[in-house]
């Protein structure tokens, strides 16, 4: 009995902390102004973050017809980039090709003394 006890508490208090998150951290909620529904939240124990998701939480936008086409994902960080991964090559023959010419140049240098 004691096990079922914590077992429910612990369920509560991951909702109240989930619906306070969801709640402060949402662009807008539904039914009621925010600090209504934090006071919801946090005065009715177990019924209040219930009572949130079920009427607070605000509805994802809907879709028309189909599934949402979201544009290409851009790249996370640069060398995820093929665009940056090339010119980052390029610049890197670039210099090559001018630092071969220079040694080739010191080498004919040093063949004429």
């Amino acid at each position: 009995m004691v096990r079922l006890f914590i077992l429910l508490a612990a369920v509560q208090l991951v909702l109240f902390v989930l619906a306070l998150i969801s709640c402060l951290s949402a662009d807008r909620v539904r039914n009621a102004p925010r600090p209504v529904w934090v006071l919801v939240i946090l005065l009715i124990p177990l019924l209040g973050p219930v009572a949130y998701f079920v009427w607070g939480r605000p509805l994802p936008p809907p879709t028309e017809g189909g599934p949402v086409r979201r544009a290409a994902p851009r790249p996370a960080s640069p060398d995820d980039d093929p665009e940056f991964l090339r010119s980052v090559d390029i610049e890197k023959s670039r210099r090559d090709r001018e630092m071969l010419a220079q040694w080739e140049k010191e080498l004919n240098n040093r063949e004429d003394e």
